[in-house]
């Protein structure tokens, strides 16, 4: 079977987190989602927003992200990680690279959605860190670290979470 190539534009977008869940995981480069908008409005199993490629319709809107090339082995892993089925269902959707070249691409799309619901820093930490990681314009980082954020009441989840990168 050929490789999954798939489309992170949140957490996963950090290489240290995605190949946590997808070992094989390879960086391909930096993508555009049209006709999208990057929303964390995603209610996580934690109770806080996660990231979602909310679909907008309006042309004008992009969510930027990072497409990588996956091990089909390592579909479910990820798959239950996501919480497939269970908050995000997942999509083809067609992304273009810098140099307008095309690409069909799997991503996760958020089901479960909340607009009154803020990430945890360490969510955000890991978003940001796969933002600069791949070099995602200026403009659109400044965007995510503008985004409101809270502390994560569970010490030890945000430990956890923020080791991976130590």
């Amino acid at each position: 079977m050929s490789s999954i190539i798939y489309f992170a534009y949140g957490s996963n977008m950090s290489l240290s987190r995605l190949r946590a869940r997808a070992p094989s995981a390879r960086r391909l480069g930096c993508y555009v989602l049209a006709a999208h908008a990057l929303r964390f409005h995603k209610s996580g199993r934690d109770g806080s927003g996660k990231c979602d490629a909310f679909l907008t319709s309006d042309p004008g809107d992009r969510v930027v992200g990072v497409v990588f090339d996956i091990d089909p082995a390592e579909k479910n892993r990820l798959d239950e990680a996501e919480g497939l089925g269970a908050g995000y269902n997942e999509k083809s959707v067609t992304v273009e690279g810098e140099a307008g070249e095309r690409l069909v691409v799997t991503t996760y799309w958020a089901t479960h959605i909340d607009e009154t619901l803020k990430p945890y820093s360490w969510y955000k930490h890991h978003v940001l860190i796969g933002a600069r990681e791949a070099g995602l314009p200026v403009g659109y980082i400044e965007r995510i670290e503008a985004v409101e954020c809270l502390e994560d009441p569970d010490n030890k989840r945000d430990s956890i979470e923020r080791a991976i990168y130590r």
